[in-house]
């Protein structure tokens, strides 16, 4: 569970912010997976990265809308293969082009 402080911060931020942590969150969960020291880590970033999604999403026009909540399921999905140990294909590669596509809609690259 995300404590309420930083449900709090995030929503403070502008939708353009809030894009960008969500693809940092992305960018970390790619780097982090690569160790199976990061387990917890890598938990702790899916989890916060659906919740990231969901808060942004009612701010959001309609096609990024879309695109959060598949992000969502993905993360969701992620996170229960991950917990119980299974094989990701691509994760890292995946989270990063996610990343990526979330830093374009935020128009900061």
């Amino acid at each position: 569970m995300i404590p309420d402080n930083i449900r709090e911060r995030y929503l403070r931020d502008p939708l353009e912010r809030r894009l960008g942590g969500l693809a940092a969150d992305l960018a970390r969960i790619a780097s982090s997976s690569r160790n199976p020291k990061n387990r917890d880590a890598v938990a702790y970033l899916l989890d916060e990265g659906k919740h990231f999604a969901e808060w942004t999403v009612p701010d959001a026009s309609l096609e990024t809308q879309i695109i959060l909540v598949e992000i969502q399921l993905e993360l969701a999905l992620w996170e229960r293969a991950w917990l119980r140990g299974e094989p990701i294909p691509d994760l890292s590669r995946r989270s990063e082009a996610r990343s990526e596509e979330l830093l374009k809609l935020a128009g900061l690259i």
